[in-house]
């Protein structure tokens, strides 16, 4: 069984290396192949990843193409591995668990994508088995204010999966793409990601096609990483946010769509939650911008 892994990259060479040096260190034997994928970073990463892991396979794009279709170049790229690692750069494995996921995979034929176990720097677990997004997610969402206020409401819960301690194999509606693992008959089955996704939501809509097409979706805890959410798009906040909700119109049109009212609602909702988003994340950041441009 051939194990790949794809790192896509976009100006952060300091945590890919941090995530390739992870793998030399848990599972050195995937360094030949693993592929990065760069979208046209521009801060050395490509060099810096270069000498530091000779034996890892670079593919430079001259501009940035997304998240999905850098994924999409990296399975091109490793067409004969039967196991394929979605690895985000702002993550790190934790032990040498990927290849006790991949023999799950293998074992498995029903199973399609497996999700491991992440967790935040301090520890904690992160939500990454999810219910599949519905309308009343707006409200109840990670994000949402309703959730911050009210963390333990039942909603909340059964949207980010957290009434489960989350160390037990089982099957899930989706994983995040930050470190999945999915097994070329998924692939086989649904196709590429799609590339219209150009960040964030790609790894939902994947999940759910998989889910169609009859193959199953589990969490599996025995593999883990350690992920800092946000460390792999910080070069690129506002990019990252519009294309996180573009992404989900996307979501929509294609699988929730159909009544009118609720479509104009949608679209609504979403633009309007990327114009809080937006202002939020400029008012806290101002006070950082005007430190950075005070005369030392």
């Amino acid at each position: 069984m051939t194990i790949g892994v794809i790192i896509v990259t976009y100006r952060c060479r300091d945590l890919a290396l941090a995530a390739l040096h992870s793998i030399q260190t848990h599972a050195p034997d995937l360094l030949p192949t693993t592929v990065v994928v760069d979208n046209a970073s521009l801060d050395g990463t490509v060099q810096a990843v270069r000498q530091a892991f000779p034996t890892v396979r670079i593919i430079e794009h001259r501009r940035n193409l997304g998240f999905a279709a850098a994924v999409n170049r990296g399975i091109q790229e490793l067409a004969q591995a039967e196991v394929l690692c979605l690895l985000n750069p702002d993550a790190e494995l934790l032990d040498d668990g990927i290849f006790a996921a991949a023999h799950y995979l293998q074992t498995h034929p029903e199973v399609g994508v497996l999700g491991g176990r992440i967790l935040n720097p301090d520890g904690s677990i992160q939500p990454s088995a999810r219910a599949f997004p519905s309308h009343y997610n707006a409200l109840f969402n990670r994000h949402s204010l309703l959730t911050k206020l009210f963390p333990h409401n039942r909603w909340s819960r059964q949207y980010l999966m957290t009434d489960w301690d989350h160390h037990d194999t089982r099957p899930v509606d989706w994983v995040s793409g930050a470190f999945m693992l999915l097994h070329r008959r998924a692939l086989q089955a649904v196709g590429p990601f799609d590339p219209a996704y150009f960040f964030s939501i790609e790894d939902v809509d994947f999940c759910r096609r998989v889910h169609q097409a009859g193959l199953q979706v589990h969490y599996y805890p025995g593999a883990a990483v350690r992920h800092r959410i946000g460390g792999s798009s910080r070069r690129a906040v506002y990019r990252a946010m519009a294309g996180h909700h573009r992404g989900m119109w996307r979501y929509y049109r294609k699988h929730l769509r159909g009544n009118p009212f609720l479509d104009i609602l949608t679209a609504s909702g979403i633009a309007l939650r990327l114009a809080l988003h937006a202002t939020s994340y400029t008012f806290r950041a101002a006070p950082a911008r005007l430190l950075r441009r005070q005369p030392r």
